[in-house]
């Protein structure tokens, strides 16, 4: 198979060809086992005849041509021709019509028996390289866009979970007496995903239409273009990769740390004293006897100690230098918060390689340019250029490329979830989001990672990461920086379809990684996961003084895919023994403004009985918040997550506080309860 593949490639090459024809794509697919229409290339009218013939029954004519890659879309293809007459009249109005153009000859292929249109595509991805792309043909891609993505190579779920991932799924499981194959699919996908492997020089591929039967499949078209190999990554200098250390540093030095109250400089060191960092501190300022009461150092090689950290805060300029020092001294991390390299233009380009070769060639890790540190609460370490109150110690990891947003949002947030370590990455000179990753989904405080992303590095290896992590902890990630797909100048139908926000979508799906849509949207669920367990069941349960949030709640619950939970007959009697007479409904359950604390903490122990309730929602009012703080914070919920809504919380903050801190998240909406349920749900199934 190799062999007649690099003489596939190598014709095309020599040709000057980027992709290869028709015939060469299917010669490529059929080495490999993968049915395609069965077809030959014809020279001449005479030899076209004869090939229909041999094949037998209706066939199709297309124009072979190194000028021409649409050829449906150039009038180069003849469908359903029977016998001699219709094989010549179409030979020739070809030769006809393309008579300016260079013909290789004519393909006379099989008409193949209509069956469920597929597309199966390749396309390449600056960030996570080879993309497989999946959908339904004809309206549902052209239209609806309805695809499903997944960065190569796949495995065996991965082509599931493509399969299941199209909105119209349903086509391909049976309707109206039509169904397709799903094993020989899966096959198929995994097929395409090993061939790209094998062979890299695959820069684009489409298989469209594929007709889906239900005992196999035909490729019906097929195209390859080729380009060049990636590059090889050029091997990393030996560099400490357990970034244990930077997190839990004994020494850090502040270069640039100042007396001078709301410079960055003070405000860095300020933290790190008002925290109560254990470790040892120097303020290094060629300036100043002593900071903030700790002396003051005119250089970091005047400390004449080991530093495990050097937090730099000097213009751009001067920066490299004093890179070069921490290295000379044994510095293990230096963190670079002064922004003016990289983002700034070509000069701030220049200054970060030329830290990055300094750092490089001694072995030292670097974090930033252009970030706000590291923020550890475990161990009352806060090294963030703007000024931090007081923080708990909480389960929760947030890793920022925004340094100065990640630090501003604590200011609201710590009232009502818990951070244990926040780390900014800058513009990722060297640490990037997945060092980030696995060193801070490691710590033993963390229990669930948020991700704010701007752009990944080495993206097949986050996957990986983050593949392997989502099996112990979540990780919700925000991306920004969306773009709208098909921007790009692309031969193929799969490359316009496989736009940057779609195939980041794609690729945090294939690693497991809830996809947060805004920041309110990340933190409520950091908030539902680090406060509560993840649903078993699929079933909820809804309490409410309220009969019309009752039914936008079990709406919700529905439009999320949820169910609504049904109590066993036992339990239900024993529930509508605390209803009013004038109240049937057993899910929703309305008490109506006669509701308080006892009572729906007696329904709750109810539903924490049932073998179908998963979670809760419960809907509270807001003027009478407080009261339920207490009885809701002392159930034994038996691992099922409660989310209260309290409509106009924003007017009881002091009392959702409270109820935060007593380990249960409040909403503004169901939908938000609702959403944050599903989500859990979700992940719980699919981490298993």
């Amino acid at each position: 198979m190799t062999e007649l593949l690099e003489k596939i490639f190598g014709r095309a090459r020599g040709e000057g060809r980027a992709y290869l024809m028709e015939h060469e794509s299917k010669a490529v697919l059929e080495s490999l086992g993968i049915s395609t229409t069965e077809g030959y290339l014809a020279r001449s009218e005479e030899e076209a005849v004869a090939m229909a013939e041999s094949i037998g029954g209706p066939v199709v004519l297309k124009v072979m041509s190194p000028q021409i890659v649409h050829k449906s879309d150039a009038g180069g293809v003849a469908l359903d021709l029977q016998g001699p007459g219709e094989v010549r009249a179409a030979y020739r109005e070809m030769m006809e019509a393309f008579a300016e153009k260079e013909i290789a000859g004519v393909a006379v292929q099989e008409m193949a028996r209509p069956g469920a249109e597929a597309i199966v595509g390749v396309a390449r991805d600056p960030t996570f390289g080879p993309i497989l792309m999946f959908g339904l043909g004809g309206i549902f891609v052209e239209i609806l866009q309805d695809v499903s993505l997944r960065s190569i190579p796949i495995t065996e779920n991965d082509a599931e979970d493509m399969i299941r991932g199209i909105k119209g799924r349903p086509l391909l499981e049976g309707y109206r007496g039509r169904s397709a194959d799903i094993p020989a699919l899966k096959r198929l996908l995994i097929q395409i995903s090993d061939l790209v492997m094998e062979h890299p020089e695959i820069s684009e591929m489409d298989l469209n239409p594929v007709f889906l039967y239900p005992d196999g499949y035909k490729v019906v078209d097929a195209r390859i273009i080729l380009g060049d190999p990636p590059e090889a990554a050029k091997p990393a200098p030996p560099k400490v990769q357990d970034l244990r250390e930077l997190f839990y540093p004994k020494s850090i030095a502040v270069i640039g740390a100042s007396g001078t109250r709301g410079k960055l400089g003070w405000n860095v060191f300020s933290n790190l004293i008002s925290h109560d960092f254990k470790g040892e501190l120097y303020p290094i300022n060629p300036k100043a006897e002593s900071i903030l009461g700790v002396k003051a150092y005119p250089r970091i090689s005047a400390v004449g100690k080991p530093i495990d950290v050097a937090v730099i805060l000097v213009q751009a300029s001067m920066t490299p230098e004093v890179v070069r020092e921490c290295c000379d001294c044994g510095v293990k991390y230096v963190i670079v918060e002064s922004a003016g390299f990289a983002e700034m233009g070509e000069e701030g380009r220049k200054i970060e390689e030329e830290m990055k070769a300094i750092t490089d060639s001694r072995g030292v890790r670097l974090l930033g340019p252009n970030c706000s540190g590291i923020i550890n609460t475990h161990c009352s370490m806060v090294q963030s250029i703007g000024i931090v109150d007081a923080l708990s110690k909480g389960n929760i990891g947030l890793i920022s490329q925004a340094g100065v947003c990640a630090a501003g949002m604590l200011w609201g947030l710590r009232h009502i979830m818990d951070f244990g370590i926040v780390a900014t990455i800058g513009n990722k000179l060297d640490i990037n989001e997945t060092d980030m990753l696995e060193a801070v989904s490691a710590d033993e405080n963390v229990e669930v990672v948020c991700m704010y992303l701007e752009s990944v590095k080495g993206g097949r290896r986050f996957i990986e990461a983050a593949r392997r992590i989502t099996r112990e902890k979540p990780i919700i990630a925000l991306k920004s920086g969306r773009t709208e797909a098909g921007k790009k100048a692309v031969a193929s139908h799969t490359a316009s379809m496989a736009g940057d926000d779609l195939v980041y979508s794609a690729v945090f799906s294939q690693a497991g990684v809830i996809r947060a849509r805004d920041y309110e949207h990340m933190f409520n669920l950091a908030r539902a996961i680090s406060k509560q367990p993840l649903p078993e069941k699929e079933g909820v349960f809804i309490i409410t003084y309220a009969g019309s949030l009752g039914v936008i709640s079990a709406d919700a619950v529905i439009d999320e895919g949820m169910r609504l939970a049904e109590l066993e007959d036992g339990l239900k009697e024993r529930l509508l023994a605390l209803l009013p007479e004038y109240v049937g409904g057993t899910n929703p359950v309305d008490y109506t403004f006669s509701m308080d604390a006892e009572t729906v903490k007696e329904t709750i122990e109810i539903g924490v009985e049932s073998e179908d309730v998963g979670s809760f929602i419960v809907i509270l009012q807001a003027e009478i918040l407080g009261s339920y703080v207490e009885p809701l914070g002392g159930i034994d919920y038996r691992g099922k997550p409660i989310m209260v809504c309290v409509a106009g919380k924003e007017f009881a903050m002091e009392e959702v506080i409270r109820m935060e801190n007593a380990g249960i998240p409040v909403y503004q909406t169901p939908e938000q309860c609702a959403d944050a349920i599903s989500v859990m749900y979700r992940h719980r199934i699919s981490s298993r």
